[in-house]
């Protein structure tokens, strides 16, 4: 399946008027920007989705933004996976504005998102504040040291995450994690 940006566009169309499906599984579909915002405005007034994968396709951070939009109106999409995107370190501070008072998303994928410190640090604020996100998944990007600083802050005001994945952050020194980095996840941790 190749729907591309047209394809999406048609389906943000049915999802604006769809009342019962709840799951909607587009990975490898070659969406990109435009296609992105077709279905960010579906999920502004759907009702019903809980559950949205755009694995793999290539929306990247102007299309991360529209998802961020959609969001700050969205009160049901409980799981939205974006692996692989390339939404980074833009398009997390767009989803991190976002879900820092969406009280509905629940399950975050932002796996292989090219998301480095600063990006993490939008996403350490989010934490902060973010009282319904118990899953995110931060895996194979560029965190680093200073990115786990960020996060590890907001972990130790945020009440509601239980699961964290930082692993395969290995894109250059710059991105290792390292000891320094499980140091301040750990010291969150400990509060």
């Amino acid at each position: 399946n190749k729907i591309g940006d047209e394809g999406a566009q048609h389906i943000g169309e049915a999802l604006k008027i769809n009342t019962t499906l709840t799951i909607l599984d587009l990975e490898l579909n070659e969406i990109g920007a435009e296609g992105a915002q077709h279905i960010g405005e579906a999920l502004k007034s759907n009702t019903v989705l809980t559950d949205l994968n755009l694995q793999g396709n290539k929306i990247g951070p102007e299309g991360a933004q529209h998802m961020g939009e959609a969001l700050k109106i969205n009160t049901v999409l409980t799981t939205l996976n974006l692996e692989r995107n390339r939404a980074g370190d833009i398009g997390a501070r767009s989803l991190a504005r976002a879900f820092k008072d969406n009280k509905a998303l629940t399950s975050l994928n932002l796996r292989g998102n090219e998301i480095g410190a600063e990006g993490s640090q939008h996403i350490g604020e989010a934490l902060k504040i973010n009282k319904a996100l118990a899953t995110l998944n931060l895996r194979a990007n560029s965190i680093g040291p200073e990115g786990t600083e960020h996060i590890g802050e907001g972990l130790k005001i945020n009440v509601a995450l239980t699961c964290l994945d930082l692993g395969g952050n290995p894109y250059g020194d710059e991105g290792k994690i390292g000891a320094k980095g499980a140091m301040h996840i750990a010291e969150a941790l400990k509060i």
